[in-house]
């Protein structure tokens, strides 16, 4: 269903995680509308994946707060059945098939006709050839497919995607990309955490620099040029490295 495309989406506020001495998330405000869709940049460490567990609902902060569309995170299942979560690790079921793992999914969330939802994004997503095949005779490039058609299968209105791009080939990437586009503008709110700059800003509405657990750079639309982008991400966290 389309969203008023000033709805609010994902709202936080100087989020802290801790675990023990180290201070992984440190202060991260954000504000994001429906159709938003922000790239989240960073080397290894700067704390992305934790805070998008704590979008997620899946990690409670040290402090501060978030909500999902007005709801208070980490919240109750009817807000986390909202968000898709694609992790970097793919979290399949190795026994089952490609489209057992995505009708799993489906169901979980009450998804009314699994079979055709299934089969509805691993089409898009270039899976269905290897529909019927077991998660652990798949290629990583493939298991990620099927990974992100898990996260979407329920149509969630926010979808948060930590190295979608892991693995993929040419023709993945493209179907990836054109997937989440297609969800941007029917109104979902995405965050892509990924290294691939040139696939993620051609798809943001906001970018952000993480290093050390802070926001060190937040841009909104107009987004400077991928050559001008690179050389700020460079000397923001590659070189102050």
């Amino acid at each position: 269903m389309l969203r008023a495309m000033t709805e609010l989406s994902i709202q936080a506020t100087d989020l802290v995680r801790n675990f023990g001495t180290r201070r992984a998330v440190n202060g991260v405000s954000l504000t994001l509308v429906a159709g938003d869709c922000l790239a989240l940049f960073g080397p290894n460490g700067a704390g992305k994946t934790t805070l998008l567990r704590m979008l997620g609902g899946l990690l409670r902060p040290t402090s501060g707060s978030a909500a999902i569309e007005g709801i208070p995170l980490p919240g109750s299942a009817d807000v986390r059945a909202r968000v898709g979560l694609v992790s970097h690790q793919t979290m399949l079921y190795d026994a089952l098939t490609a489209r057992e793992n995505v009708e799993f999914s489906a169901r979980m969330y009450g998804v009314q006709d699994v079979r055709a939802a299934a089969d509805e994004v691993l089409t898009r997503l270039g899976a269905a050839s290897f529909a019927d095949v077991r998660v652990r005779s798949l290629s990583r490039g493939m298991q990620q497919r099927v990974s992100v058609a898990r996260a979407i299968v329920h149509s969630p209105s926010v979808l948060l995607a930590d190295e979608p791009f892991t693995g993929l080939d040419a023709a993945g990437a493209s179907a990836l990309t054109g997937m989440l586009a297609a969800l941007r503008d029917s109104g979902a709110t995405i965050i892509i955490v990924t290294h691939n700059l040139d696939e993620a800003l051609a798809l943001c509405t906001a970018a952000a620099i993480m290093r050390e657990g802070r926001f060190v750079r937040l841009d909104r639309a107009p987004i400077p040029a991928r050559e001008e982008y690179t050389a700020l991400y460079r000397e923001l966290s590659v070189d102050a490295a």
